[in-house]
């Protein structure tokens, strides 16, 4: 990974100046050891009138593996491939953004004690990154940078010079210019962009996470207008972290509309209010009734199909009344979350032997979903198109044929009583469809009949008089082995 900053200069305000801002001597090549490589830096050029400073960051691929999120037991679940086909030794990333606070972290502090004056001045500034991955093109890496005073100029990378059809890679070329920012704040700003822009990082997501974004988006981050989309993308969609980082974002910038202390802003409620019993989410609340109704058919080995981010996983890890637990999803990008949400990679052997996470889609019959006690599908089937589950009902109920189903999906006469929910609008942009409770329990009925199982209807959460539950569950039994094969 390669990265440079260039400064022009005059003789009253030397270019070599960056020397002493970066903390690094343009008259040596120095290097540094990262948990995941060798940062290098050095000078290509440095004169009075122009210096640049370069940071090569040269990663170790075996050191990635075996440290990263693909290692081992519970890593990544595309490592196979990943540990030996991957982008990350090669283009910006959080490996970068990780090597930059290190490397710098004295200059991106804003701190240089041999010249106190120099790290609050504005000084031209260019800054090339020649292979960046960018998830949402051209168009999002200007809309990230020019709000903060950069001339962006970014140029796609195509797949292949020689096959100009083929189109435009997910990779730039990028050059920023500003004369107005300090190196500081040019540093914060690729601390944060770079990893948002490639919307991965190689290591786990923890709370301190919203602690470091807040500082390094100090002065810029609340109020720029992606700011929703930075946040949410900096802690890996965590929704929980990124509600934090939101509304603590809210308070600066209040308190700066205000011209007052975040503290001053953030005193309204008494310490009574917080002891006050908050309502449990909806997602808990479902959780819950799962793990009830699989505790009453005295399930050992369940599947989680359509498993997602690995919330119920991690549920039934708590109990060892559950001694085996598979997490199946179409998503790679959603099994690698979950298993960072695990930990997978930290966990010890027992805990270890009793869950696994693989790919699968739903459409077709897998011969690795036989024999399991119990199988979820909460909130799965209101994602395929309507004419696609009759190939889920076979795969689950004819094929793999577990003793009991659980299925949960929207109750979609409870959709009047969202207030943030407009007329007429699905509760999630990829629901292809949401039931009535009628509609509901057709086609459960019809399931049922067909496979050779008995149903019955559940309501999770508030069970309102009359529109019924948020979300509705159907509890599949599979009936005599013998009326079942003949069904």
């Amino acid at each position: 990974m390669f990265l440079t900053i260039t400064t022009t200069g005059t003789p009253e305000r030397p270019a070599t100046d960056l020397g002493y801002l970066l903390h690094k001597h343009p008259g040596k090549a120095q290097a540094f050891s990262t948990s995941y490589g060798t940062a290098h830096v050095l000078y290509p050029e440095a004169e009075a009138q122009r210096c640049t400073a370069a940071l090569l960051l040269e990663v170790d691929a075996v050191a990635l593996v075996r440290r990263g999120k693909g290692k081992g037991r519970g890593g990544a679940p595309d490592a196979a491939l990943a540990q030996y086909v991957n982008d990350r030794p090669y283009a910006a990333s959080s490996l970068l953004a990780v090597a930059l606070s290190g490397v710098f972290s004295s200059a991106m502090r804003g701190v240089c004690n041999a010249r106190p004056e120099l790290p609050g001045q504005a000084r031209p500034l260019r800054v090339e990154v020649p292979a960046l991955p960018a998830r949402g093109g051209p168009d999002l890496v200007r809309k990230l940078f020019e709000p903060l005073g950069w001339t962006v100029a970014v140029e796609p990378v195509p797949l292949d010079t020689e096959f100009p059809d083929w189109g435009d890679s997910r990779y730039v070329s990028l050059v920023l210019e500003s004369d107005t920012l300090t190196l500081a704040e040019a540093l914060r700003h690729l601390y944060v962009l770079l990893p948002v822009l490639d919307d991965a990082k190689h290591y786990w997501v923890a709370p301190d996470e919203v602690d470091k974004l807040l500082r390094a988006g100090e002065g810029w981050l609340p109020g720029h207008p992606e700011q929703r989309l930075i946040t949410s993308r900096y802690l890996s969609r965590r929704w929980s972290l990124t509600r934090q980082a939101t509304e603590r974002l809210e308070l600066v910038r209040l308190a700066e509309a205000d011209d007052s202390e975040v503290e001053e802003i953030d005193n309204a409620v008494g310490a009574e209010t917080e002891a006050e019993e908050k309502p449990t989410p909806l997602a808990m609340q479902r959780r819950e009734a799962i793990v009830t109704a699989l505790r009453r058919s005295k399930a050992a080995r369940v599947l989680d199909l359509g498993c997602g981010q690995g919330q119920l996983v991690q549920t039934l890890l708590k109990d060892p009344a559950f001694t085996e637990i598979v997490g199946v999803d179409v998503s790679v990008r959603a099994l690698t979350i979950a298993s960072r949400r695990l930990k997978l990679d930290r966990m010890g052997e027992r805990q270890a032997s009793r869950v696994q996470l693989f790919q699968g889609s739903l459409a077709y019959t897998d011969v690795r979903l036989k024999g399991y006690d119990a199988a979820v599908l909460s909130e799965v089937v209101e994602h395929l198109d309507l004419p696609r589950l009759p190939a889920l009902e076979y795969a689950v109920f004819g094929s793999a044929r577990p003793r009991t189903v659980l299925v949960t999906t929207p109750n979609v006469e409870y959709n009047v009583r969202w207030e943030s929910l407009p007329a007429g609008h699905v509760r999630h942009g990829d629901h292809r469809f949401e039931w009535t409770r009628a509609q509901f329990r057709a086609w459960a009925e019809t399931v049922a009949e067909r496979h050779g199982y008995g149903v019955a209807f559940e309501p999770v959460g508030p069970d309102d008089p009359e529109v019924g539950p948020p979300t509705q569950m159907a509890v599949f039994t599979q009936t005599d082995p013998k009326e079942a094969k003949a069904a």
